[in-house]
């Protein structure tokens, strides 16, 4: 097989000198693999298999679990440090978590490079990673359709609820609170997460989408977040 650029999205010992691997590849998607020796201290493939660093790899074998043969780094990690890394782990145990084994997903590969390019920068990592967890949704056939239960046009002046299982929104009653706002809601449709006073509605909205594809089993990365941000605000 030709070279595939990849990045490396997990990583766990496996026997005594190899790894178990999970890898996002671009033309296959989520890959399982065994990284025979990798362990060894005196592997040279220990140090390329780093994450957030882009790969070229290529592997053998029929079934699910790959094995792989050529591990080669094609450039520079990312440099991510403090809420930017835990960004990138957000951004790696939620693609190994939901994306299906050799399940082709380019679009989402390509927005994945886009999220390391932009976690350095504070400004710039949620629209990445909203844009990233849209392109996994519309992979997997889950994004929301700005439409109510009836495939009407959403009301400007009404508040919706995401109903996850229809991919739709449910309108409140007149008067109540919580849920989204119309108006808001037509923003989001057309797909500019940075524009202001977006990023707060634009997150509830994914995170709705997409805890159907989680289940019930917590993100380690998201609470590792939720304590950051806690220990930030006791200070």
């Amino acid at each position: 097989m030709q070279p595939q650029p990849a990045y490396l999205l997990h990583k766990q010992p496996y026997r005594e000198t190899s790894a178990l691997v999970e890898l996002l590849t671009l033309e296959h998607g989520r890959v399982r693999a065994v990284a025979q020796g990798v362990q060894r201290p005196s592997s040279r493939s220990r140090a390329r298999l780093q994450p957030f660093a882009p790969l070229h790899v290529t592997w053998v074998g029929e079934g699910d679990l790959k094995r792989l043969r050529l591990m080669e780094t094609h450039g520079s990690a990312a440099m991510l440090a403090g809420e930017g890394l835990l960004c990138g782990f957000y951004a790696n145990e939620l693609l190994t978590r939901v994306l299906p084994l050799l399940y082709p997903v380019r679009e989402v590969f390509a927005f994945y490079a886009a999220v390391l390019d932009a976690l350095p920068r504070p400004e710039a990592r949620a629209p990445a990673l909203r844009r990233l967890e849209v392109a996994v949704l519309e992979a997997l056939d889950a994004e929301p359709r700005f439409c109510d239960l009836n495939d009407a046009e959403l009301d400007p002046h009404r508040r919706y609820v995401y109903r996850a299982e229809a991919h739709r929104f449910e309108a409140l009653d007149v008067g109540a609170g919580g849920g989204l706002d119309g108006r808001t809601l037509r923003l989001l449709a057309q797909g500019d997460w940075a524009a202001p006073g977006l990023a707060g509605p634009a997150k509830v909205l994914t995170r709705a989408a997409l805890a159907p594809l989680l289940g019930n089993t917590p993100l380690r990365s998201r609470d590792l977040m939720q304590r950051l941000a806690a220990r930030r605000r006791g200070n």
